[in-house]
Protein backbone atom coordinates (compact mmCIF):
# COMPACT_ATOMS: atom_id res chain seq x y z
CA UNK A 1 0.00 0.00 0.00
CA UNK A 2 1.15 3.57 -0.80
CA UNK A 3 0.64 6.74 1.21
CA UNK A 4 -1.02 9.84 -0.33
CA UNK A 5 -1.30 13.40 1.00
CA UNK A 6 -4.60 15.07 0.17
CA UNK A 7 -6.14 18.52 0.33
CA UNK A 8 -9.94 18.66 0.40
CA UNK A 9 -12.97 20.72 1.47
CA UNK A 10 -15.58 19.58 3.95
CA UNK A 11 -19.33 20.34 3.81
CA UNK A 12 -18.74 23.75 5.42
CA UNK A 13 -16.13 24.74 2.83
CA UNK A 14 -13.24 24.38 5.27
CA UNK A 15 -9.94 23.15 3.76
CA UNK A 16 -8.84 19.85 5.25
CA UNK A 17 -5.48 18.11 4.77
CA UNK A 18 -4.49 14.57 5.68
CA UNK A 19 -2.99 11.29 4.61
CA UNK A 20 -4.52 8.03 3.34
CA UNK A 21 -3.19 4.61 2.34
CA UNK A 22 -4.25 3.14 -1.00
CA UNK A 23 -3.01 1.16 -3.99
CA UNK A 24 -3.11 4.15 -6.39
CA UNK A 25 -4.34 7.77 -6.70
CA UNK A 26 -7.87 6.88 -7.82
CA UNK A 27 -8.35 4.55 -4.84
CA UNK A 28 -6.98 7.23 -2.51
CA UNK A 29 -9.41 9.79 -4.00
CA UNK A 30 -12.34 7.39 -3.46
CA UNK A 31 -11.33 6.95 0.18
CA UNK A 32 -11.23 10.72 0.69
CA UNK A 33 -14.62 11.19 -1.03
CA UNK A 34 -15.95 8.38 1.17
CA UNK A 35 -15.33 10.65 4.15
CA UNK A 36 -17.71 13.22 2.66
CA UNK A 37 -14.93 15.50 1.40
CA UNK A 38 -14.41 17.26 -1.93
CA UNK A 39 -10.94 16.42 -3.23
CA UNK A 40 -8.86 19.43 -4.28
CA UNK A 41 -5.50 17.73 -4.77
CA UNK A 42 -3.88 14.41 -3.99
CA UNK A 43 -0.21 13.52 -4.23
CA UNK A 44 1.92 10.53 -3.39
CA UNK A 45 3.80 11.02 -0.12
CA UNK A 46 7.56 11.44 -0.54
CA UNK A 47 9.09 8.94 1.83
CA UNK A 48 11.84 9.92 4.24
CA UNK A 49 14.98 7.77 3.58
CA UNK A 50 14.97 6.73 7.25
CA UNK A 51 11.35 5.58 6.91
CA UNK A 52 12.26 3.62 3.78
CA UNK A 53 15.03 1.82 5.69
CA UNK A 54 12.61 1.14 8.52
CA UNK A 55 9.99 -0.18 6.08
CA UNK A 56 12.55 -2.45 4.46
CA UNK A 57 13.56 -3.76 7.87
CA UNK A 58 9.93 -4.33 8.92
CA UNK A 59 8.79 -5.83 5.60
CA UNK A 60 6.91 -9.12 5.64
CA UNK A 61 9.06 -11.84 4.12
CA UNK A 62 8.11 -15.28 2.80
CA UNK A 63 9.73 -16.68 5.94
CA UNK A 64 7.27 -14.67 8.08
CA UNK A 65 4.34 -16.05 6.08
CA UNK A 66 5.75 -19.58 6.37
CA UNK A 67 6.14 -19.25 10.17
CA UNK A 68 2.64 -17.77 10.53
CA UNK A 69 1.14 -20.63 8.46
CA UNK A 70 2.93 -23.33 10.46
CA UNK A 71 1.82 -21.86 13.81
CA UNK A 72 -1.72 -21.26 12.59
CA UNK A 73 -1.93 -24.80 11.15
CA UNK A 74 -0.69 -26.33 14.42
CA UNK A 75 -3.27 -24.41 16.50
CA UNK A 76 -6.21 -25.16 14.17
CA UNK A 77 -5.21 -28.84 13.89
CA UNK A 78 -5.09 -29.01 17.70
CA UNK A 79 -8.75 -27.93 17.84
CA UNK A 80 -8.22 -24.29 18.85
CA UNK A 81 -10.89 -21.93 17.44
CA UNK A 82 -9.71 -19.75 14.52
CA UNK A 83 -10.35 -16.45 16.33
CA UNK A 84 -8.46 -17.59 19.43
CA UNK A 85 -5.57 -18.81 17.25
CA UNK A 86 -5.38 -15.43 15.51
CA UNK A 87 -5.40 -13.58 18.85
CA UNK A 88 -2.39 -15.62 20.00
CA UNK A 89 -0.59 -15.15 16.67
CA UNK A 90 -1.24 -11.39 16.75
CA UNK A 91 0.67 -11.09 20.02
CA UNK A 92 3.49 -13.41 18.88
CA UNK A 93 4.13 -11.94 15.40
CA UNK A 94 6.47 -9.04 14.69
CA UNK A 95 4.88 -5.58 14.31
CA UNK A 96 4.31 -5.62 10.53
CA UNK A 97 2.91 -9.17 10.47
CA UNK A 98 1.01 -8.48 13.69
CA UNK A 99 -0.90 -5.63 11.98
CA UNK A 100 -1.93 -7.94 9.15
CA UNK A 101 -3.06 -10.67 11.59
CA UNK A 102 -4.98 -8.04 13.57
CA UNK A 103 -6.88 -6.94 10.42
CA UNK A 104 -7.60 -10.56 9.50
CA UNK A 105 -8.91 -11.19 13.02
CA UNK A 106 -11.20 -8.13 12.82
CA UNK A 107 -12.58 -9.26 9.45
CA UNK A 108 -13.19 -12.85 10.66
CA UNK A 109 -14.90 -11.59 13.83
CA UNK A 110 -17.01 -9.34 11.58
CA UNK A 111 -18.37 -12.41 9.81
CA UNK A 112 -16.11 -12.66 6.76
CA UNK A 113 -14.53 -15.92 5.65
CA UNK A 114 -10.81 -16.57 6.08
CA UNK A 115 -10.16 -16.48 2.33
CA UNK A 116 -11.84 -13.06 1.98
CA UNK A 117 -9.86 -11.76 4.94
CA UNK A 118 -6.60 -12.99 3.35
CA UNK A 119 -7.66 -11.54 -0.03
CA UNK A 120 -7.38 -8.02 1.42
CA UNK A 121 -3.60 -8.53 1.75
CA UNK A 122 -2.42 -9.48 -1.77
CA UNK A 123 1.17 -8.36 -1.08
CA UNK A 124 1.43 -10.83 1.81
CA UNK A 125 -0.62 -13.83 0.65
CA UNK A 126 -0.33 -15.10 -2.93
CA UNK A 127 -3.38 -16.06 -5.07
CA UNK A 128 -2.31 -19.71 -4.64
CA UNK A 129 -2.35 -19.33 -0.86
CA UNK A 130 -5.82 -17.73 -0.91
CA UNK A 131 -7.23 -20.34 -3.31
CA UNK A 132 -6.02 -23.15 -1.05
CA UNK A 133 -7.54 -21.55 2.07
CA UNK A 134 -10.81 -21.05 0.16
CA UNK A 135 -10.90 -24.71 -0.92
CA UNK A 136 -10.08 -25.80 2.64
CA UNK A 137 -13.01 -23.76 3.99
CA UNK A 138 -15.38 -25.09 1.32
CA UNK A 139 -14.40 -28.71 1.97
CA UNK A 140 -14.28 -28.38 5.77
CA UNK A 141 -10.62 -29.44 5.81
CA UNK A 142 -8.96 -26.11 6.59
CA UNK A 143 -6.69 -27.70 9.21
CA UNK A 144 -5.37 -30.28 6.71
CA UNK A 145 -4.87 -27.67 3.98
CA UNK A 146 -2.99 -25.33 6.34
CA UNK A 147 -0.65 -28.15 7.44
CA UNK A 148 0.12 -29.09 3.84
CA UNK A 149 0.52 -25.43 2.90
CA UNK A 150 2.98 -24.93 5.76
CA UNK A 151 4.94 -28.01 4.65
CA UNK A 152 5.06 -26.69 1.07
CA UNK A 153 6.20 -23.18 2.10
CA UNK A 154 8.93 -24.57 4.36
CA UNK A 155 10.14 -26.89 1.59
CA UNK A 156 10.28 -23.98 -0.87
CA UNK A 157 12.21 -21.89 1.66
CA UNK A 158 14.71 -24.70 2.18
CA UNK A 159 15.18 -25.18 -1.56
CA UNK A 160 15.66 -21.44 -2.20
CA UNK A 161 18.18 -21.37 0.65
CA UNK A 162 20.24 -24.06 -1.10
CA UNK A 163 20.29 -22.09 -4.36
CA UNK A 164 21.21 -18.83 -2.63
CA UNK A 165 23.91 -20.60 -0.59
CA UNK A 166 25.51 -21.92 -3.78
CA UNK A 167 25.71 -18.41 -5.24
CA UNK A 168 27.22 -16.66 -2.19
CA UNK A 169 30.86 -17.57 -2.90
CA UNK A 170 30.97 -16.45 -6.57
CA UNK A 171 29.05 -13.27 -5.70
CA UNK A 172 31.58 -12.29 -3.01
CA UNK A 173 34.48 -12.95 -5.40
CA UNK A 174 32.92 -10.86 -8.20
CA UNK A 175 32.16 -7.96 -5.82
CA UNK A 176 35.76 -8.11 -4.58
CA UNK A 177 37.05 -8.00 -8.18
CA UNK A 178 34.92 -4.96 -8.99
CA UNK A 179 36.09 -3.09 -5.85
CA UNK A 180 39.79 -3.80 -6.57
CA UNK A 181 39.40 -2.74 -10.22
CA UNK A 182 37.61 0.47 -9.13
CA UNK A 183 40.42 1.35 -6.69
CA UNK A 184 43.03 0.70 -9.41
CA UNK A 185 41.20 2.96 -11.89
CA UNK A 186 40.89 5.86 -9.43
CA UNK A 187 44.15 5.82 -7.46
CA UNK A 188 46.81 3.75 -9.27
CA UNK A 189 46.34 4.26 -13.03
CA UNK A 190 46.27 8.13 -12.98
CA UNK A 191 49.66 8.23 -11.20
CA UNK A 192 51.20 5.83 -13.69
CA UNK A 193 49.73 7.85 -16.57
CA UNK A 194 51.44 11.03 -15.34
CA UNK A 195 54.73 9.10 -15.03
CA UNK A 196 54.51 7.80 -18.60
CA UNK A 197 53.63 11.24 -19.99
CA UNK A 198 56.75 12.77 -18.37
CA UNK A 199 58.96 10.39 -20.34
CA UNK A 200 56.89 10.72 -23.54
CA UNK A 201 56.72 6.94 -23.64
CA UNK A 202 54.87 5.19 -26.44
CA UNK A 203 52.19 3.18 -24.71
CA UNK A 204 51.22 -0.36 -25.80
CA UNK A 205 47.60 -1.23 -26.59
CA UNK A 206 46.74 -2.86 -23.17
CA UNK A 207 47.96 0.27 -21.36
CA UNK A 208 45.97 2.59 -23.66
CA UNK A 209 42.84 0.51 -23.03
CA UNK A 210 43.40 0.66 -19.26
CA UNK A 211 43.98 4.44 -19.36
CA UNK A 212 40.85 4.88 -21.49
CA UNK A 213 38.77 2.97 -18.93
CA UNK A 214 40.34 5.00 -16.10
CA UNK A 215 39.54 8.30 -17.88
CA UNK A 216 35.95 7.15 -18.43
CA UNK A 217 35.63 6.46 -14.68
CA UNK A 218 37.37 9.65 -13.43
CA UNK A 219 37.25 12.42 -16.08
CA UNK A 220 34.10 11.53 -17.95
CA UNK A 221 32.11 9.95 -15.14
CA UNK A 222 28.92 12.01 -15.83
CA UNK A 223 28.85 10.71 -19.42
CA UNK A 224 29.67 7.15 -18.30
CA UNK A 225 27.02 7.30 -15.58
CA UNK A 226 24.46 8.70 -18.03
CA UNK A 227 25.21 5.94 -20.55
CA UNK A 228 24.89 3.23 -17.87
CA UNK A 229 21.66 4.75 -16.50
CA UNK A 230 20.30 5.16 -20.04
CA UNK A 231 21.16 1.57 -20.86
CA UNK A 232 19.43 0.28 -17.73
CA UNK A 233 16.36 2.46 -18.35
CA UNK A 234 16.15 1.28 -21.98
CA UNK A 235 16.45 -2.35 -20.89
CA UNK A 236 13.74 -1.94 -18.23
CA UNK A 237 11.45 -0.12 -20.69
CA UNK A 238 11.99 -2.87 -23.26
CA UNK A 239 11.36 -5.57 -20.64
CA UNK A 240 8.06 -3.91 -19.69
CA UNK A 241 6.78 -4.45 -23.22
CA UNK A 242 5.13 -7.78 -24.01
CA UNK A 243 7.65 -8.71 -26.71
CA UNK A 244 10.58 -7.56 -24.56
CA UNK A 245 9.50 -9.59 -21.56
CA UNK A 246 9.12 -12.73 -23.68
CA UNK A 247 12.49 -12.22 -25.41
CA UNK A 248 14.44 -11.56 -22.19
CA UNK A 249 12.83 -14.51 -20.42
CA UNK A 250 13.67 -16.74 -23.39
CA UNK A 251 17.30 -15.56 -23.28
CA UNK A 252 17.40 -16.15 -19.50
CA UNK A 253 16.61 -19.84 -20.10
CA UNK A 254 19.42 -20.12 -22.66
CA UNK A 255 22.19 -18.97 -20.29
CA UNK A 256 24.50 -21.97 -19.73
CA UNK A 257 23.92 -23.80 -16.41
CA UNK A 258 22.06 -20.85 -14.79
CA UNK A 259 19.24 -20.89 -17.37
CA UNK A 260 18.57 -24.59 -16.91
CA UNK A 261 18.75 -24.21 -13.13
CA UNK A 262 16.22 -21.35 -13.06
CA UNK A 263 13.86 -23.39 -15.27
CA UNK A 264 14.15 -26.42 -12.96
CA UNK A 265 13.45 -24.22 -9.92
CA UNK A 266 10.31 -22.77 -11.53
CA UNK A 267 9.07 -26.21 -12.59
CA UNK A 268 9.71 -27.58 -9.08
CA UNK A 269 7.55 -24.85 -7.50
CA UNK A 270 4.94 -25.11 -10.27
CA UNK A 271 4.37 -28.87 -9.96
CA UNK A 272 4.51 -28.73 -6.16
CA UNK A 273 1.88 -25.97 -6.11
CA UNK A 274 -0.37 -27.81 -8.58
CA UNK A 275 -0.08 -30.99 -6.51
CA UNK A 276 -1.02 -29.10 -3.36
CA UNK A 277 -4.00 -27.39 -5.02
CA UNK A 278 -5.36 -30.60 -6.60
CA UNK A 279 -4.99 -32.37 -3.23
CA UNK A 280 -6.90 -29.56 -1.52
CA UNK A 281 -9.85 -29.90 -3.90
CA UNK A 282 -9.04 -27.09 -6.33
CA UNK A 283 -9.83 -28.10 -9.92
CA UNK A 284 -6.85 -28.60 -12.24
CA UNK A 285 -8.22 -25.87 -14.52
CA UNK A 286 -8.41 -23.32 -11.71
CA UNK A 287 -4.97 -24.41 -10.51
CA UNK A 288 -3.49 -23.82 -13.97
CA UNK A 289 -5.12 -20.38 -14.21
CA UNK A 290 -3.79 -19.31 -10.81
CA UNK A 291 -0.25 -20.60 -11.32
CA UNK A 292 -0.04 -19.00 -14.79
CA UNK A 293 -0.58 -15.60 -13.14
CA UNK A 294 2.03 -16.00 -10.41
CA UNK A 295 4.85 -17.86 -12.23
CA UNK A 296 7.95 -15.66 -12.51
CA UNK A 297 8.88 -16.46 -16.15
CA UNK A 298 6.49 -15.24 -18.85
CA UNK A 299 7.46 -18.07 -21.24
CA UNK A 300 6.17 -20.69 -18.80
CA UNK A 301 3.31 -18.39 -17.76
CA UNK A 302 2.05 -18.05 -21.35
CA UNK A 303 2.46 -21.80 -21.90
CA UNK A 304 0.36 -22.47 -18.78
CA UNK A 305 -2.36 -20.10 -20.02
CA UNK A 306 -2.51 -22.00 -23.29
CA UNK A 307 -2.58 -25.32 -21.39
CA UNK A 308 -5.52 -23.96 -19.40
CA UNK A 309 -7.34 -22.95 -22.61
CA UNK A 310 -6.73 -26.38 -24.14
CA UNK A 311 -8.04 -28.16 -21.03
CA UNK A 312 -11.08 -25.85 -20.98
CA UNK A 313 -11.80 -26.89 -24.58
CA UNK A 314 -11.79 -30.55 -23.51
CA UNK A 315 -8.27 -31.70 -24.38
CA UNK A 316 -6.38 -33.93 -21.89
CA UNK A 317 -3.98 -32.12 -19.56
CA UNK A 318 -1.06 -34.27 -20.75
CA UNK A 319 -1.78 -33.38 -24.41
CA UNK A 320 -1.88 -29.65 -23.53
CA UNK A 321 1.48 -29.85 -21.72
CA UNK A 322 3.03 -31.84 -24.61
CA UNK A 323 2.22 -28.96 -27.01
CA UNK A 324 4.85 -26.79 -25.28
CA UNK A 325 8.15 -28.75 -25.31
CA UNK A 326 10.12 -25.48 -25.03
CA UNK A 327 8.52 -24.76 -21.64
CA UNK A 328 7.79 -28.21 -20.22
CA UNK A 329 10.05 -31.30 -20.49
CA UNK A 330 8.62 -34.55 -21.87
CA UNK A 331 8.63 -36.21 -18.43
CA UNK A 332 5.96 -33.76 -17.20
CA UNK A 333 3.41 -34.56 -19.92
CA UNK A 334 4.25 -38.26 -19.62
CA UNK A 335 3.70 -38.35 -15.86
CA UNK A 336 0.54 -36.20 -16.10
CA UNK A 337 -0.83 -38.76 -18.58
CA UNK A 338 -0.23 -41.46 -15.97
CA UNK A 339 -2.01 -39.31 -13.38
CA UNK A 340 -5.01 -38.86 -15.66
CA UNK A 341 -5.26 -42.59 -16.37
CA UNK A 342 -4.90 -43.68 -12.73
CA UNK A 343 -6.81 -40.78 -11.14
CA UNK A 344 -3.82 -40.03 -8.88
CA UNK A 345 -2.92 -36.59 -10.26
CA UNK A 346 -1.91 -35.20 -6.86
CA UNK A 347 0.52 -38.06 -6.18
CA UNK A 348 1.98 -37.96 -9.70
CA UNK A 349 2.54 -34.18 -9.61
CA UNK A 350 4.22 -34.53 -6.22
CA UNK A 351 6.59 -37.16 -7.63
CA UNK A 352 7.38 -35.00 -10.69
CA UNK A 353 8.10 -32.09 -8.35
CA UNK A 354 10.52 -34.33 -6.44
CA UNK A 355 12.24 -35.29 -9.72
CA UNK A 356 12.67 -31.62 -10.67
CA UNK A 357 13.90 -30.84 -7.15
CA UNK A 358 16.57 -33.59 -7.33
CA UNK A 359 17.66 -32.37 -10.78
CA UNK A 360 17.79 -28.77 -9.50
CA UNK A 361 19.88 -29.87 -6.52
CA UNK A 362 22.32 -31.60 -8.87
CA UNK A 363 22.51 -28.49 -11.06
CA UNK A 364 23.18 -26.35 -7.98
CA UNK A 365 26.12 -28.62 -7.11
CA UNK A 366 27.32 -28.49 -10.73
CA UNK A 367 27.01 -24.70 -10.68
CA UNK A 368 29.05 -24.47 -7.48
CA UNK A 369 31.70 -26.78 -8.91
CA UNK A 370 31.81 -24.93 -12.25
CA UNK A 371 31.64 -21.34 -11.01
CA UNK A 372 34.66 -21.52 -8.69
CA UNK A 373 37.24 -22.39 -11.41
CA UNK A 374 35.55 -20.04 -13.91
CA UNK A 375 35.72 -17.14 -11.44
CA UNK A 376 39.36 -17.94 -10.68
CA UNK A 377 40.21 -18.02 -14.42
CA UNK A 378 38.47 -14.65 -14.97
CA UNK A 379 40.24 -13.25 -11.91
CA UNK A 380 43.59 -14.54 -13.24
CA UNK A 381 42.97 -13.01 -16.68
CA UNK A 382 42.00 -9.68 -15.10
CA UNK A 383 45.11 -9.60 -12.90
CA UNK A 384 47.26 -10.67 -15.87
CA UNK A 385 45.85 -7.86 -18.02
CA UNK A 386 46.54 -5.29 -15.27
CA UNK A 387 50.10 -6.55 -14.79
CA UNK A 388 50.83 -6.47 -18.53
CA UNK A 389 49.26 -3.01 -18.95
CA UNK A 390 51.29 -1.58 -16.05
CA UNK A 391 54.61 -3.41 -16.41
CA UNK A 392 55.01 -3.34 -20.22
CA UNK A 393 55.48 0.48 -20.51
CA UNK A 394 58.01 0.39 -17.63
CA UNK A 395 59.91 -2.37 -19.43
CA UNK A 396 59.88 -0.32 -22.66
CA UNK A 397 61.23 2.72 -20.81
CA UNK A 398 64.09 0.81 -19.18
CA UNK A 399 65.06 -0.77 -22.48
CA UNK A 400 65.55 2.71 -23.99
CA UNK A 401 68.46 3.47 -21.64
Amino acid sequence: MKRFNFKAKDKNGKVVTGEVEAGNESQAARLVRGKGLLVLSIKKTIENPINLIKKFKDRITTNDVSTFTRQFATMVAAGLPITESLIILKSQSKSSMGKVVSQILADVEGGESMSKAFLKHPTVFSPTYIALVKSGEAGGVLDTVLVRLADSLEKQQEFKGKVKGALIYPTIIIIGMVIVAFIMMIFVIPRLTSLYSEFNAELPLPTRILIGISDAVIKYWPITLSLVAGGLYTFQAYRKTKAGRIKTDEIAFKIPIIGELSKEVILTELTSTLSLMVGAGVSILEGLNITSEVVSNVVIGNALKDVSHQVERGFPVSFAFAKHPDAFPFILSQMVAVGEETGKMEEVLSKVSHVFEVESDQKVKSLTAAVEPIVMVILGLGVGFLVIAIILPIYNLTSQF
